[in-house]
């Protein structure tokens, strides 16, 4: 029988046990507060179950996985089990508690229990070094996020952009997803490097032009669900920023596409300064929405010359 293996992290929020709470139960906003986590698709199923599909990063790779959740709102408890754990996982669940505690803070536990593929000792390792490096991750900003909570509509920013385009979809998806050509077809991209390990998942790093003439080095995390998604999430941030995701989403009818690209972004307080004497939270929203919107219509307006010029190609 596979041994099985168990994980403990803790931390105390100074924020409400509620706010926390909404915090863990709405997955699919984790892209946007916990590091790992790339893109989440939350499937409600009924009395208080739910199904996940994740994309997250473990010791510098992505995994995919799909679990199934138990939230008991008024025990202030989420219990989760991976229906089918990626390897070097044989098995994964847990468990996340809130405590209440006095003057409207609370405690937080994260509990895992796994076993490993052939109970390999050099795979239980892997798996703790991920457990401890993500929860701890994931744990530390959750209680940031609960902790400014009250500011966060100022500070969280979606916007998005979109142009129709006379080709198939798939042409478009294809433009949007071979990225390595990016350099030669995009003049704002001075370099790329990308890396593929599964069809449906890239690791791309990317050098960008901005129009005062400065340079930008991005990583990013790319996820195709289906042919008409790539979601995204930035791992190295510019200093304005706690969170960046995106998604280019397409929407066909009779040959013609209509390509959209949607940004969320979390603006960073403390390095608004970073903008000049006298910057707002509501001149960095403006900064953020220019810089990224003008790069993504530059992107579909190449994306619609390309394709319209040759629809099959990408």
């Amino acid at each position: 029988m596979a041994v099985t293996h168990r994980a403990r992290h803790t931390i105390t929020v100074g924020a409400p046990a509620r706010t926390v709470y909404g915090i863990i139960a709405d997955a699919a906003a984790w892209p946007r507060v916990f590091p790992p986590s790339v893109h989440v698709e939350q499937t409600p199923l009924g009395g208080g179950e739910e199904t996940l599909r994740v994309w997250a990063t473990a010791n510098g790779g992505v995994k995919s996985w799909e679990s199934r959740r138990r939230l008991d709102p008024d025990g202030l408890t989420i219990g989760f089990r991976q229906v089918r754990s990626p390897a070097p996982a044989a098995s994964m669940g847990g468990e996340w508690r809130i405590r209440p505690l006095a003057d409207a803070r609370c405690e937080v536990v994260l509990l895992h229990e796994f076993t490993a593929v052939d109970d390999d000792p050099g795979h239980v390792a892997w798996l703790n070094k991920a457990l401890d490096e993500n929860s701890s991750a994931e744990l530390d900003r959750m209680k940031a996020t609960a902790e400014s909570a009250d500011g966060l509509g100022e500070l969280l920013h979606v916007f998005e952009d979109s142009v129709r385009i006379e080709a198939p979809a798939a042409g478009v998806h294809a433009f949007l997803w071979r990225a390595e050509h990016w350099e030669e077809r995009l003049p704002h991209v001075a370099r790329v490097e990308l890396t593929e390990p599964r069809p449906d998942v890239q690791t791309l790093e990317m050098e960008t032009l901005a129009r005062d003439g400065s340079r930008h080095t991005t990583t990013s995390v790319r996820v195709s669900p289906d042919p008409a998604r790539i979601v995204y999430k930035q791992l190295r941030l510019p200093p304005l920023l706690t969170a960046h995701v995106g998604a280019w989403l397409l929407s066909e009818s009779g040959g013609t596409t209509t390509a959209t690209a949607r940004h969320t972004v979390v603006i960073d307080p403390s390095a608004v300064h970073l903008l000049g004497p006298g910057s707002t939270v509501a001149g960095a929203r403006s900064y953020v929405r220019d810089a990224l919107g003008t790069n993504s219509l530059a992107t579909l307006r190449r994306a619609k010359e390309f394709t319209e010029r040759s629809p099959a190609a990408g």
